[in-house]
């Protein structure tokens, strides 16, 4: 049996730039509601999707999944797939601020801008990977265009609008703080804002320096001032075919210490259980795909096995292990069960990952 090793976790490796972007060109792609700044990565194939990614406000797509991207075993998963980076409007590197009079698309116009994207880059599906405020618009574009989306893997994901107590709380937070105290609280908890220091002030830099500020604003607002995504569960034997929700399999992440805990719980329980998988990161805060590349390239190679490809690929940091009650309702498979636990949310099909030996063990319970 092949030995484990620890990983790294907090490690975030250095670029390989020779590797990784010898075969990246960069696109600006006119469409209906303005530009967007893309980057592929390889050529898109005929027999499978391209990765398609949407980074979260305050980042762009280096600094949101480089990490990501750049790790080690994540090479395995990039020979397989071409990968398309997309950068909201005003967000890439060396973007220029926008003229006065801009109007900043919203999220449903964002979501409806990728089409045209893809369709120029010929690329016929796509298995989408975002985060927060992308996470958010790769949901509207899967279910405005569910024949183009494959899969999700949606990290942070709000499917809820603002309501009044956050917006009474932001107003509040306006009064003392400034956009990118805002940002770094939408990212980080407040323990992690205290304690993991060296982590939060590259980003806190990042977030003031590299991104022009009214363009971070008005991306910032588009967000904020976003709409509820109207999806709501499936009834087993009633409106499977009927009820909006996403028709594609999903992966919800989400790290244990998230700001975004309660979100990304709400948006499982308004999801197919049976398409659906919540991963809940143990010892990890707001940006799982920058602290713990590792763990979730295992996920997203688990994810896309599920999805019937890459199946030779071994998973060699990963043991499973499944947690069921005595307790059964009817699944596709008619031997889905449902456990409860005392810490466990709401929804079906939670996976937390433990940081306990061996490395990488994951505990799926069906609630």
């Amino acid at each position: 049996m092949e030995e484990l090793h620890d990983v790294q976790l907090t490690e975030i490796k250095p670029l390989l730039t020779t590797l990784l972007f010898f075969f990246s060109q960069e696109h600006d792609v006119e469409t209906a509601h303005g530009v967007l700044h893309v980057t592929m990565r390889g050529v898109a194939k005929s027999n499978r999707p391209t990765v398609l990614t949407f980074h979260d406000i305050g980042l762009n797509h280096k600094s949101c999944f480089n990490s990501l991207f750049n790790y080690e075993d994540m090479q395995e998963v990039t020979q397989h797939f071409s990968v398309v980076h997309v950068d909201a409007p005003g967000q890439q590197e060396n973007a220029a601020v926008f003229p006065t009079g801009y109007q900043y698309p919203t999220m449903d116009e964002l979501a409806e801008m990728l089409p045209s994207v893809l369709t120029q880059l010929q690329v016929k599906s796509v298995i989408g990977i975002g985060v927060g405020a992308g996470a958010n618009v790769l949901t509207r574009l899967a279910l405005n265009e569910p024949s183009l989306v494959e899969g999700l893997v949606l990290i942070n994901v709000d499917p809820c609008a603002k309501g009044w107590m956050d917006w009474a709380a932001s107003k509040l937070s306006g009064w003392t703080s400034n956009l990118v105290d805002i940002i770094m609280g939408h990212h980080f908890s407040t323990d992690e804002l205290a304690e993991n220091k060296e982590l939060i002030q590259t980003y806190r830099l990042h977030v003031s320096q590299d991104i022009p500020q009214e363009n971070l604003a008005m991306f910032y607002n588009s967000y904020d001032s976003r709409t509820e995504l109207e999806m709501e569960r499936p009834v087993p034997g009633l409106n499977e075919n009927t009820v909006v929700t996403l028709r594609c399999p999903a992966l919800l992440v989400v790290g244990d210490t998230s700001p975004a805990v309660d979100a990304v719980v709400e948006c499982n329980s308004r999801l197919n259980p049976t398409k659906t998988t919540l991963l809940k990161m143990a010892d990890c805060g707001g940006l799982p795909q920058v602290v713990q590349p590792g763990k979730l390239t295992e996920a997203f190679k688990y994810f896309v096995q599920g999805m019937g490809y890459m199946p030779a690929v071994g998973m060699t940091r990963l043991v499973r292990s499944r947690t069921h009650s005595a307790s059964s309702v009817g699944s596709a498979d008619g031997s889905q069960r449902r456990g409860t636990s005392q810490t466990q949310p709401k929804g079906d099909n939670l996976i937390s990952c433990e940081q306990t030996p061996p490395p990488f063990s994951i505990t799926e319970m069906t609630a």
